[in-house]
């Protein structure tokens, strides 16, 4: 056992099974209590069951830790509400909560159901947002606490998972929404944007040149989890980590504008928009050709 979140309270949601497990074992390892939240679904959504939350609590108490079990549903209220008052009534506070929890949906966006769409976006952002909401009252008292929301590489767009990329993209902006409302309180917020081998990295139709194990995700969360992390002033971040590979995002900015006297008709947005203001190439679009080309010739592509 090590003492890197000794006393801190920490709830983790998707935490039976991949990158929320290690990250629930990294930290009872480092000497916090832990809430284990799972709702037991496969990867699409289905078929929930408690026993996954239950069976990583065994792990953690059969280790020397200290852990409790929550079975709820993060995509409602209710849901995230419970976790936060199992840890507040267990442990008598709560000090950091990261939301791994999410399901796959995938089809491409013009065949895409309503069915497709809402469990997905409910289960990520939503997800996030129950939890935050939730543990963010508690750490505004507490003047203290850490959020955590799991984001991906897919935020820039995706093929065929559109629902998946926009609840991964509005995950980034809920959690710099956070870090920018909760600054004054003592409370920080990041998202980590993993590459791992997990039940839903398995399908991706690539190879993936830079990709390692949820262990690895988990020593990044814990670091965030920390007062080290907390003294350096880490909030509103978003990182990737990909085995070896630590990386951080940069923050939304404009390129480049320009000024009409008068205003902007169309006539003159077309005569001056594409070669001034111009464009920010999209890398996911060449990426995509590639993957196209190498698929006609019969290759796993390759994702750089």
């Amino acid at each position: 056992m090590g003492n890197f979140l000794a006393g801190k309270v920490v709830a983790v949601t998707g935490a039976g099974r991949g990158i929320g497990r290690a990250v629930a074992l990294a930290a009872a390892a480092e000497g916090a209590r832990v809430v284990v939240n799972d709702y037991g679904v496969s990867v699409d959504g289905t078929s929930p069951t408690s026993e996954v939350a239950e069976g990583v609590v065994k792990e953690i108490v059969a280790a020397g830790g200290e852990a409790v079990a929550v079975a709820d549903d993060v995509s409602t209220m209710a849901g995230g509400r419970r976790i936060v008052d199992v840890a507040l009534s267990s442990y008598g506070r709560l000090d950091g909560v990261v939301c791994v929890a999410g399901i796959l949906r995938e089809r491409m966006l013009f065949n895409m159901t309503e069915e497709e769409w809402d469990p997905v976006v409910a289960t990520h952002l939503k997800g996030t947002f129950t939890l935050f909401r939730a543990a963010s009252a508690v750490m505004r008292k507490q003047r203290a606490g850490t959020l955590i929301g799991f984001t991906s590489g897919n935020h820039q767009g995706s093929v065929s998972q559109a629902n998946y990329s926009a609840a991964k993209g509005g995950i980034i902006s809920l959690v710099r929404s956070a870090a920018l409302g909760l600054h004054k309180y003592g409370v920080t917020a990041n998202a980590v944007a993993p590459v791992a081998r997990t039940r839903m990295s398995a399908g991706v139709p690539m190879e993936l040149a830079e990709i390692g194990e949820p262990e690895d995700v988990a020593a990044l969360v814990v670091y965030l989890l920390s007062d080290r992390s907390r003294e350096a002033g880490i909030t509103g971040q978003v990182y990737t980590v990909a085995g070896a590979k630590l990386a951080v995002w940069a923050q939304p900015r404009e390129l480049r504008a320009a000024y009409a006297v008068g205003g902007w008709t169309p006539e003159a947005i077309a005569e001056f928009l594409p070669g001034s203001v111009g464009t920010d190439p999209m890398p996911m679009l060449a990426r995509v050709a590639e993957m196209e080309e190498a698929a006609r010739g019969g290759d796993r592509p390759n994702a750089q």
